[in-house]
């Protein structure tokens, strides 16, 4: 019987919201709203087409490659994979960001021109009570500067996506003024953002109804994009619940890095989406992409971060560590990965790691030797397992070794 069969899945008895039966596109911005952690470093451009590379193989669809109006040796990174992008023939899309401003967008599209490739300028703009009344903006000033910046960037030859960042504090007729504006000006997609991670899913579907009933009301045909935070803990489901309002691309960026707690995390996001059936892209190679993300932006995965810390599939517990044993000695890979897991490490490039600790039972430090094909002798397992039992702490590979 496939282990599969052996759960009853209450996830799926009666969904609210059934799947979206539609392409959810993802846009990574870890290369850019990633790289505003102040706890990361720059990547290397090498490192930059590293993930740019993993990107395009995990079939995201858009890429955030830097804002080039910082200029300098940052706009020429920008133009480096811009250019690697067309020279691989590579799937993925390049975006950039940009204020509303002239000189924000004149960089990209002299990189478009130059590389051969359509970057969609991503102008942003304020739009919230709290930023309105610390700049001291206007709305008619802001309307101004919107359909300026998306007139510039079109007559440059650029696709627009209009941002608006704070729209989850921002009031329904000033968002009505915004993207109105901004879609009549000819911007080809619109973003709701969660700048400060604020929102609730309750509150991710409202304000993305909103939007996309503006957008219906101009007449359709305008991409809808999410754009999230983690700062009360809500990316994930915020994202999830976005789409099931009508959103058709959602951002993250890997590891979940950016500015205060950082951005919605897109390996968890991906991870999520495919155990629920919602996409089905090939996601063997996004442990290589957490690890890339990792060593590039200098960060460290949190050892209990899910699916790809440390110790996501590690158990050092007797009771679980005898269930996953014997599903081993089933010969059922599958049934080891579901028995004490909710999610299938071997989906992700993962497996199942049985450690001996204070903890643990004889059954841990048998399957320890024999998986490393050491004689499990009842004189050996009885000395390892009486000085687990009075250690501090699991016991490493070597500590093990020594006591066999």
């Amino acid at each position: 019987m496939p282990a599969s069969e052996l759960i009853y899945d209450w996830n799926t008895v009666a969904p609210s919201h059934p799947a979206p039966g539609r392409h959810i596109g993802f846009d990574d911005e870890t290369l850019r709203d990633g790289l505003q952690s102040p706890s990361v470093c720059e990547p290397s451009v090498e490192k930059k087409l590293e993930l740019l590379h993993l990107m395009n193989d995990l079939k995201l669809d858009t890429a955030d490659i830097g804002l080039p109006g910082a200029g300098g040796t940052h706009a020429a990174g920008v133009e480096r994979l811009a250019r690697e992008i067309v020279e691989q023939r590579m799937q993925i899309r390049p975006n950039c960001a940009a204020r509303t401003h002239q000189n924000d967008i004149r960089p990209i599209a002299e990189i478009s021109q130059r590389a051969g490739i359509a970057i969609e300028a991503c102008t942003f703009i304020g739009s919230s009570p709290v930023r309105f009344y610390a700049e001291d903006w206007t709305l008619d000033k802001l309307l101004q500067l919107t359909e300026d910046a998306i007139k510039f960037a079109i007559g440059e030859g650029l696709p627009v996506m209009y941002v608006t960042e704070d729209t989850t504090r921002a009031d329904p007729d000033t968002l009505r003024a915004l993207y109105t504006a901004a879609i009549r000006a000819g911007a080809r997609a619109v973003c709701v953002c969660d700048t400060v991670g604020h929102s609730t899913p309750d509150g991710a579907r409202a304000v993305v109804r909103f939007v996309k009933n503006i957008i219906e009301e101009q007449g359709g045909g305008i991409r809808l994009d999410w754009h999230g935070h983690q700062d009360r803990g809500l990316g994930v489901i915020n994202s999830i619940a976005a789409i099931e309002a009508g959103a058709d691309q959602v951002h993250g960026s890997a590891l979940g890095v950016g500015e205060r707690v950082g951005n919605t995390p897109m390996d968890q996001l991906l991870v999520n989406l495919k155990l629920m059936g919602w996409i089905d892209n090939d996601l063997s190679k996004l442990r290589d992409y957490c690890q890339a993300a990792e060593s590039s932006c200098g960060w460290t995965i949190p050892v209990n971060y899910p699916v790809f810390g440390r110790d996501a599939f590690r158990t050092a517990t007797g009771v679980h560590a005898a269930a996953v044993i014997k599903s081993f000695k089933k010969g059922d890979t599958e049934l080891a990965d579901l028995i004490y897991s909710g999610v299938p490490a071997g989906l992700f490039g993962m497996r199942q790691v049985i450690e001996v600790g204070p903890m643990s039972g004889k059954s841990n430090v048998v399957y320890w030797l024999e998986s490393r094909g050491i004689e499990a002798t009842d004189e050996r397992v009885g000395r390892i397992y009486d000085h687990a039992k009075s250690a501090s702490g699991v016991l490493g590979e070597e500590e093990v070794r020594q006591l066999v």
